[in-house]
């Protein structure tokens, strides 16, 4: 009976698991076409329907078109655009997951700002892609 118990606790631990990593790669990968100035894998990470939005110095918010951030990101050169971020809570419930990642932003090596993202991802034809961001940005009370 403990082993049965034991094998049922294991398997639900293991999919829940193979979920969150599916869940967060599109947040890897955004990052990662960041840091390479790839415009087609930034692209790629959102839903066709996403929104982009940041709180400016004025602490008001500001959205952003997910086609200009990629233009933005393909002009860049690679290594320029680095986002060092911690995945810090994922939350799922069927297609909707809703992710917290804290993160520090250099741009050619210098230390930028930090924040935290808040995504809001979609899982669409069984793929999961970045629906919302919205995101925090400040140089003070940063961990380096």
């Amino acid at each position: 009976m403990k082993a049965l118990l034991f094998l049922l606790i294991s398997s639900f631990s293991f999919a829940q698991n193979v979920s969150e990593k599916e869940v967060v790669k599109p947040i890897e990968n955004l990052f990662q076409a960041m840091k390479s100035a790839d415009s087609i894998g930034v692209k790629n990470a959102f839903s066709s329907s996403a929104i982009m939005q940041t709180f400016d110095k004025n602490n008001e918010i500001r959205t952003e078109k997910v086609e200009v951030f990629s233009k933005q990101v393909g002009i860049s050169k690679a290594g320029d655009l680095d986002e060092r971020y911690t995945i810090s809570k994922i939350l799922i419930d069927g297609n909707m997951a809703s992710v917290w990642v804290p993160y520090q932003f250099y741009y050619k090596g210098n230390f930028s700002h930090c924040g935290v993202n808040s995504f809001q991802l979609a899982k669409l034809n069984n793929e999961w892609k970045i629906q919302y961001i919205i995101d925090t940005r400040r140089k003070e009370n940063c961990t380096k």
